[in-house]
């Protein structure tokens, strides 16, 4: 198989990560690497859009919506007591917007799913692991790839998206109650 039909195989798992972040990174990185031409100060700032990132996949995966009492969307994070809300909206409970078990679990995968998006993003390999070959990557590719991309999706399966993040539309507006991420 070709090594770029492989590697396209992870859009399929970028399906998880949030949009915004995804398109940061790739839209930043061939700056921040100098297209792979690293010197130190590129593998700091490489380091640090890597690392932001990152955290931002993790961040919304604990991120919720809801409808306000004054009608609007209003975004919170969630805690082991509930949502942490707008302080426009006191009326409205959101106890049951409580941190889960899968919260972690989508976080978890997410950083992984970012880690190999980073790991095989051909600017960020040439900044820092610049003898890292091709056929090295091609071979990383088609050992480490399926059996992530198994597990991942095994996770996601056993532990369906729940949360409507920032960026996604309240349960409430949705027209349909279907998971968002699914085709």
């Amino acid at each position: 198989m070709e090594f770029d039909s492989i590697c396209s195989k992870i859009g399929n798992l970028i399906k998880f990560l949030p949009t915004g972040t995804v398109f940061v990174f790739h839209f930043l990185n061939p700056v921040f690497t100098d297209n792979g031409n690293c010197d130190r100060l590129n593998k700091y700032l490489s380091g640090i859009l890597i690392g932001l990132c990152g955290f931002s996949c993790i961040f919304g995966s604990f991120t919720d919506s809801y409808k306000g009492s004054d009608g609007k969307t209003h975004y919170g994070v969630a805690t082991f007591k509930g949502l942490w809300p707008s302080p426009n909206s006191e009326s409205v409970d959101l106890s049951s917007y409580k941190l889960r078990f899968g919260d972690f679990v989508h976080a978890f995968f997410s950083s992984v799913v970012f880690a190999v998006l980073v790991l095989l993003e051909p600017n960020t390999v040439e900044c820092f692991y610049p003898s890292f070959a091709t056929s090295a990557t091609a071979l990383l590719c088609l050992v480490l790839l399926p059996p992530i991309t198994f597990v991942v999706s095994l996770a996601f399966i056993w532990f369906p998206v729940k949360r409507h993040g920032i960026g996604y539309p309240s349960t409430d507006q949705s027209s349909n109650k279907i998971d968002p991420l699914l085709p």
